[in-house]
């Protein structure tokens, strides 16, 4: 990934909240200074439940929601505007993450059955179902290099599929609630089980077990999710009902930080984090509905950003080619740097 990310909305940029227009920018490189100076530049309030994910396209210019009202939203990131608004009356919708086209992605459904369903963008028509699980889909990733995704679910399972066919291309069961993640290059998994153990598969003989095991101080609370830093360095933790999201080496299993700080009071609420696409800085979603901003190498708070969210935040994620973040709860919001001054 380049390093340094263009800080811009495209050519035609978007108000912000306050009437100032968005400038292009040259390129900007992620520091303390630049983190400090995100704020809210276009909010869309499209959603009467919450949105439950998000997703970027690998280029960075189209952006998808779902949420708990059915909607499944298209967003140009270029220009700050909405492509197009669909709905899923019949299935619902979560976990929404495109494929490697810009016209298809894969969802989890919330209505009827627990199937995995693959829509065409382009006509809003289901190019095929996969089935399979009896229980409600808590992750759902794309490789980065094939067809082939993960899915992990609360019936204990995990399993593997390709695009191209809805049979089920290989099943794991695991203890616990099951998390998964790819690592950036597409050919590692790593799956979290029982609040304690990381496993990491290699996808091209994960039959064969897993080729290394990580083993952590046991969680009194589950596991929310698992996500690898951009880079393949590490690995994040979020924890439902806990104030603390955990930083480990995924070489090695280290524990590297305990991030806290934030504010939780529900034992349900499940905090969402992500990096930034240099794998510099994690950002964390609260229940207060701010962001929580951390220097990674360091473990030091950087920030606390305030994107006056009614309701606690279900997604925060970085857009990966553009110097932007979305954040939702039942508001969608886009996040910009301030201009810079010559």
């Amino acid at each position: 990934m380049d390093t340094g990310l263009i800080g811009l909305l495209g050519q035609a940029p978007p108000s912000t909240s306050n009437g100032e227009d968005v400038t292009v920018q040259d390129e900007i490189e992620f520091s303390d200074s630049v983190v400090c100076g995100l704020r809210v530049a276009k909010v869309f309030r499209e959603n009467t439940d919450t949105i439950n994910s998000i997703d970027f396209n690998a280029g960075g210019d189209m952006m998808i929601s779902a949420g708990d009202d059915d909607q499944i939203i298209i967003y140009d990131c270029e220009n700050g505007t909405i492509k197009r608004n669909l709905k899923s009356k019949k299935y619902g919708v979560s976990m929404v993450r495109f494929t490697h086209s810009r016209n298809t992605v894969i969802h989890g459904s919330t209505k009827i059955d627990d199937t995995i369903r693959y829509l065409s963008l382009y006509d809003n028509k289901y190019i095929r179902y996969f089935s399979g699980h009896t229980n409600k889909v808590t992750s759902l990733c794309m490789s980065a290099t094939d067809d082939r995704f993960l899915s992990a679910s609360l019936d204990r399972t995990l399993k593997l599929w390709d695009l191209r066919t809805p049979v089920c291309q290989g099943m794991m069961y695991l203890q616990g609630k099951p998390i998964a993640a790819f690592d950036p290059e597409g050919l590692i998994f790593a799956a979290g089980m029982n609040n304690e153990c990381i496993k990491l598969y290699d996808l091209r003989s994960f039959d064969k077990g897993p080729f290394c095991n990580f083993r952590l101080s046991h969680e009194k609370n589950e596991w929310a999710s698992v996500k690898f830093s951009p880079n393949g360095k590490q690995i994040l933790l979020t924890i439902t009902g806990s104030s603390v999201i955990r930083v480990i080496d995924a070489f090695y299993g280290t524990p590297l930080h305990s991030l806290t700080d934030h504010k939780l009071t529900s034992p349900t609420y499940s905090p969402e984090a992500c990096y930034s696409p240099d794998s510099k800085y994690i950002f964390l979603g609260s229940e207060d509905g701010k962001i929580h901003v951390w220097n990674v190498e360091s473990g030091r708070k950087v920030v606390i950003l305030n994107g006056d969210h009614p309701r606690p935040l279900t997604c925060v994620q970085f857009n990966p080619k553009y110097m932007m973040m979305a954040t939702a709860c039942t508001d969608m919001s886009f996040w910009l740097p301030r201009p810079q001054t010559s």
